[in-house]
């Protein structure tokens, strides 16, 4: 970026929440994967927003509440700073939202300040985004609130020794350190610890690695999308599952689009996970009959249609707090310790950390009536982002 290009974007940025609010429509963009390999979940954001303002309305108060849509396709840093500042200089939207990868997130945080502007993370899992502005808050989940559990899981099932393998970004480095440090503070023994790049393809050689390990569990996580499909087939054909190493993961590896392609192979693999389309409960039942009003299809929605949902909560009571008005610190404080059952289950914003409580449930994945699901076996009730330095 130019130095005369910084300036300009600078002043209107400032321009842009000096002036008076438009009391009649609150526009809110939507930064997400709309297009490209992990498209499923842009569109769960929109599935999620439309089912929202079905069932509630499109006006709070006096003002109608628009949605902008912006597409980032993939991890694109500079883009999606781009795309948040068309958001903010041209559309003039007082919230921001979406957010599937942490990279991303990171790059949108320090305009925030400086344009009075929320932002609503719907997807992107690394603990420390909420601390780079006050103006941050999260509907979805963390790796850390995500896998403490599962470690606790490998203890309760007996593993010894366990192999890591995560993808080598800001989740993924937080999965490895959440597992480790809780799994060996309860005895266990980490043999393997495993960085994969996220453009990996070929799993065979990491594989091996473990299987040389004498590991007799892994612990894995990859963002939900593509590359997850390519592991669990790596575990199979590499005689992994066959020789009786143990696959654990959070939810991301196994997402309800994703199972019926991993298909009998995929039976037995345990995670722990905020959401699974089969929660039973009538709020999820409700929800996922709006989903489908929506225009999604029952095997296509995921844990991003419920952050989506819910953050079009915490916006609709933002805009309600504020009269409309561009005041992002009332608008924070609206929503700080705010409590109601989503369709994940009993769910709070803490007032300290903007970061959602939530319940994360030990699932295994079963074939029942005739399909692959995410089975419900144990809750692990209200967790925090074990990760953040204040818990």
């Amino acid at each position: 970026m130019s130095l005369r290009f910084g300036l300009v974007g600078a002043v209107a940025i400032a321009a842009a929440w000096m002036s008076p609010a438009q009391c009649d429509t609150i526009k809110v963009g939507i930064i997400g994967t709309m297009s490209g390999p992990y498209a499923l979940f842009g569109q769960n954001f929109k599935y999620g927003i439309d089912a929202w303002v079905a069932k509630h309305g499109s006006k709070v108060g006096d003002h109608q509440i628009e949605f902008v849509y912006r597409d980032e396709e993939s991890p694109n840093p500079a883009k999606s700073k781009s795309l948040a500042q068309e958001l903010i200089v041209k559309e003039k939207v007082q919230y921001i939202a979406g957010l599937y990868f942490t990279p991303d997130a990171l790059a949108v945080a320090p305009l925030l300040e400086e344009a009075k502007v929320p932002m609503i993370v719907m997807n992107a899992a690394t603990s420390a985004i909420v601390e780079k502005s006050p103006y941050i808050v999260r509907t979805s989940f963390t790796m850390w609130q995500n896998t403490v559990p599962a470690a606790k899981v490998a203890k309760a099932r007996a593993a010894k020794k366990v192999a890591i393998a995560v993808s080598d970004y800001g989740p993924g480095v937080d999965a490895e350190t959440a597992f480790k440090k809780t799994f060996e503070a309860d005895g266990g023994t980490i043999v393997q610890s495993i960085r994969m790049p996220l453009n990996t393809t070929d799993f065979g050689p990491i594989m091996q690695r473990i299987k040389d390990s004498g590991a007799d569990m892994i612990f894995t996580f990859l963002p939900a999308g593509p590359p997850t499909l390519g592991f669990v087939k790596a575990y199979i054909d590499n005689g992994l599952k066959a020789s009786g190493v143990k696959l654990l993961s959070t939810g991301d590896v196994v997402t309800e689009p994703d199972l019926p392609n991993i298909g009998d192979s995929g039976e037995g693999i345990l995670s722990t996970y905020h959401y699974a389309v089969s929660h039973d409960s009538p709020e999820n039942k409700a929800f996922l009959a709006d989903m489908i009003k929506a225009g999604a299809k029952p095997d296509d929605i995921t844990m991003a249609s419920v952050a989506a949902y819910d953050g079009a909560r915490l916006i609709y009571k933002m805009v309600e707090a504020t009269n409309g008005q561009k005041d992002p610190d009332k608008a924070l404080a609206a929503v700080k310790g705010m409590k109601w059952v989503s369709p994940r289950g009993p769910v709070s914003i803490d007032p300290d950390t903007r970061h959602i409580r939530q319940n994360v449930y030990l699932r295994e994945v079963v074939m029942q009536d005739g399909k692959f699901l995410n089975k419900e076996l144990q809750t692990f009730d209200a967790q925090p982002d074990w990760g953040l330095a204040k818990n």
